[in-house]
């Protein structure tokens, strides 16, 4: 009876267990949108992007210009000097090019760090709602998880958006 006893409590301590474990989840893409840091830095990088286009067009207008300015003038042009032109109209292009590229890079790198400031604070929230309540657990279900069950785990979307501000 005893050994029954001590058998029948080491398969009920688990399942006691479990029940005092605590999971949660939330989902960043309804957060995220609402946050004010998300407001500026979508604002922020707008505005590097318009930069970088004024900075193409105005590259693209200097090399129509010379262009236009070369074509009209290529017939009474010695053949060093139409060299030379094509030359530079050439390294124009290249001009453009590199920084066309320069520019994706440079805004991809901003839009990177702002969204991994977005990520940071949202953690750091998650952390302490999960030290305060604890949970063994909290999830971001926008992430890709197959499945989670909103009967065995809490939604604190709505206490991750108290604890952000929003």
């Amino acid at each position: 009876m005893k050994k029954f006893l001590i058998g029948a409590l080491m398969m009920i301590a688990p399942l006691a267990m479990s029940a005092q474990q605590k999971f949660g989840h939330f989902n960043s893409t309804e957060i995220v949108p609402l946050m004010p840091e998300y407001v500026t830095a979508q604002s922020e990088l707008q505005t590097l992007a318009k930069q970088y286009e004024d900075d193409i067009k105005r590259l693209q207008d200097e090399y129509s210009r010379k262009l236009e300015e070369y074509q009209k003038e290529q017939a009474n042009l010695l053949e060093n000097m139409r060299q030379r032109r094509e030359q530079e109209l050439l390294e124009l292009q290249q001009r453009i090019q590199q920084n066309y590229q320069d520019n994706q890079q440079a805004f991809q790198k901003a839009q990177a760090e702002k969204m991994q400031a977005l990520s940071d604070k949202i953690t750091q929230a998650v952390k302490q709602i999960g030290d305060a309540g604890g949970y063994v657990y909290i999830m971001d279900i926008s992430s890709g998880i197959p499945y989670i069950s909103t009967k065995l785990s809490v939604d604190i979307t709505a206490e991750l958006k108290k604890a952000l501000g929003i």
